[in-house]
């Protein structure tokens, strides 16, 4: 299974966005987007220009792609999919990334980042209704109820994800009961319930060309 294992600070940086990647270690100073939001490289600091409309647009759809830790040809599925659903496609894309199960385990808590959720799911640790799903991209639907299986509730990761998720805002379309290590999804998100500062316009803009 692909997935991106290089330094994930240099990602926030390449894009401008904080992608959140570090959990506690970014809270501990340890995450370089903080003090160094330049671009990665040697000459990072003067590499910052007005940029073209085509090079917004890229950047938006990067900014998705590593938020949500899915690559090219997934993304391009997602995009596909989001078209042919009614409604705006946007919106429809920011919907299917979030109803992924690993970020789904992530905004419940149960993990600290969106890698260590996926990280979580692929070594079978996570339960859906009771049963075992070890695919991340897995759509999670609404009613059901998202837990971390008997044997793994008190592992580091799962710990640390309910540090990190009891000082956040919670969710309105997700319940976390952290006692129970789990947590149920309410209602499908609106864009207006996902606090992702991407312009998903501009990802649609630059697909329908």
């Amino acid at each position: 299974m692909a997935r991106y294992t290089g330094p994930v600070c240099r990602l926030s940086r390449r894009v401008d966005m904080q992608l959140d990647l570090k959990g506690l270690r970014r809270e501990r100073g340890k995450d370089s987007y903080d003090t160094s939001p330049y671009p990665p490289g040697q000459h990072g600091q003067s590499r910052r220009g007005k940029m073209s409309t085509y090079a917004l647009q890229l950047r938006e759809k990067q900014r998705a792609k590593y938020f949500y830790g899915v690559l090219e040809r997934q993304f391009r599925r997602y995009y596909a999919r989001a078209n042919r659903m009614r409604g705006v496609t946007g919106h429809n894309l920011m919907q299917l990334l979030e109803c992924r199960l690993d970020n789904i385990v992530h905004r419940l808590g149960l993990a600290p980042t969106r890698p260590a959720a996926r990280q979580l799911v692929t070594h079978g640790h996570i339960r859906v209704d009771g049963r075992k799903v070890d695919i991340p991209s897995f759509q999670v639907g609404v009613g059901q109820v998202v837990s971390v299986k008997e044997k793994s509730r008190e592992l580091p990761i799962v710990l640390e994800g309910l540090d990190l998720h009891s000082r956040r805002q919670p969710l309105s379309w997700l319940e976390t009961d952290a006692d129970k290590r789990e947590g149920k999804v309410l209602s499908l998100p609106t864009r207006q319930d996902i606090p992702v500062l991407i312009n998903e316009q501009m990802i649609v803009e630059l697909y329908s060309k």
